[in-house]
């Protein structure tokens, strides 16, 4: 069973941002092929094969038990502690909980919504492309930044983070759109991060290095009790 899960993963239908390029690989290797010689076309081939495999869009079974926070990407945990939400947002200057994820080539690079609730403020903002695992990421790096407001009135933060190859942030959702829990809301293209400031007073469950599924892997729960939080960092990426 595990095997085939595996098989569905890595098979698994492309996200629309990537068949440009999937087509554009695909036709460039026959053409190329044909018109120049067989080196274009493995060239080509290889390109469209990793592109299949990068922009795959998996299906995900979210937990249905209200209150609870799933992780908008996949990927590792590189920072838990505080942070002020970007001031873009006007969510205050209070700092409160995020959860920084970062996402390698190999991880599947769709971004989906932590929980039920309302986009109250979609805001981009360009910048530089520096590791997306350091912390300075957060406020130097090109960025897409949402927040939500929840069915009890708590607010939350989702921020798209582009890194050091990744050079475009694509965001479905406008203000007023509502989602779901594990909802697709977009998809950055080729290693990045994806930054989740949780509601003031909710403490997260994960921990730095945790492996995350978008949609699936709970990061925390409204009914969490709240607690001093402790800066952890990790910059080994």
């Amino acid at each position: 069973m595990a095997l085939i899960e595996s098989i569905r993963l890595v098979v698994s239908k492309p996200h629309p941002a990537g068949r440009p390029f999937i087509i554009g690989g695909a036709a460039v290797a026959v053409a190329g092929g044909i018109a120049i010689g067989t080196w274009l076309f493995w060239l080509a081939a290889a390109f469209t094969l990793f592109c299949l495999y990068f922009f795959r869009d998996p299906e995900r079974v979210t937990p249905a038990r209200p209150g609870l926070f799933v992780a908008p990407a996949d990927g590792r945990v590189v920072m838990v502690g505080p942070a002020v939400p970007p001031e873009e947002l006007g969510l205050g200057p209070n700092p409160r909980w995020r959860v920084a994820i970062f996402l390698s080539v190999v991880d599947v690079h769709v971004n989906r919504s932590p929980c039920d609730g309302v986009v109250t403020r979609v805001a981009y903002r360009p910048g530089k492309f520096f590791n997306a695992s350091l912390d300075k990421a957060s406020v130097d790096n090109e960025r897409n930044a949402l927040a939500m407001r929840l069915p009890g009135g708590q607010e939350i933060a989702v921020v798209q983070i582009a890194g050091l190859i990744a050079r475009r942030i694509l965001c479905d959702v406008r203000e007023g759109d509502s989602l779901a829990a594990g909802q697709r809301f977009g998809i950055i293209r080729f290693g990045s991060r994806t930054d989740l400031y949780l509601p003031e007073g909710v403490r997260p469950l994960v921990a730095v290095h945790q492996l995350m599924v978008g949609g699936e892997t709970v990061i925390a729960e409204m009914a969490s009790a709240p607690q001093q939080p402790v800066l952890h960092t990790d910059t080994g990426f």
